[in-house]
């Protein structure tokens, strides 16, 4: 998926959201803002785009996002509970009604046997509903990054 993708998935989400008078946030690990970054690609995303953070390492997952020390050391960083407490952090900083989260090893070192380069984790945040999903992307780490941005979009535009 391109950039000029990206920026129409962002701008179909940004249209719902719009026209529900809703505002998203996101906690963004592997993208490193990526997401962020196609959402205010799209003119007018201050109406629907509340802002987001970039929280890469374990230290910031838990300073800035709230996220349970317990959680991290028991299931590691790239994990359903850590992606579901990085969602809930950021929906509850920004007061949003919207939060989005990911987390990921985009490679090319890092994986183990039990988690891969490639393996995704996004969380997508709606009012009470928190659903989460499990990604085994190929590829290279730019190519693991974008389908990141992409897959955790089409999520929204589905939550």
């Amino acid at each position: 998926m391109n950039d000029e993708q990206l920026k129409d998935l962002a701008m179909a989400v940004g249209e719902r959201l719009q026209h529900e008078g809703a505002q998203l946030a996101l906690a963004e690990s592997c993208t490193g803002g990526w997401i962020a970054k196609a959402c205010t690609d799209v003119a007018g995303s201050a109406a629907w785009f509340a802002g987001g953070w970039v929280s890469y390492s374990n230290d910031a997952k838990q300073a800035m996002l709230g996220v349970d020390p317990l959680t991290l050391r028991e299931n590691g960083a790239v994990s359903e509970p850590v992606v579901r407490e990085m969602a809930r952090g950021a929906q509850r900083l920004a007061g949003v009604a919207y939060a989005c989260a990911v987390s990921g090893i985009a490679g090319p070192t890092g994986g183990t046997d039990d988690k891969p380069v490639g393996l995704v984790w996004v969380a997508w945040a709606h009012g009470d509903v928190l659903v989460a999903e499990r990604f085994q992307f190929g590829g290279a780490r730019e190519q693991v990054r974008r389908r990141t941005v992409a897959a955790a979009l089409e999520g929204l535009a589905r939550v």
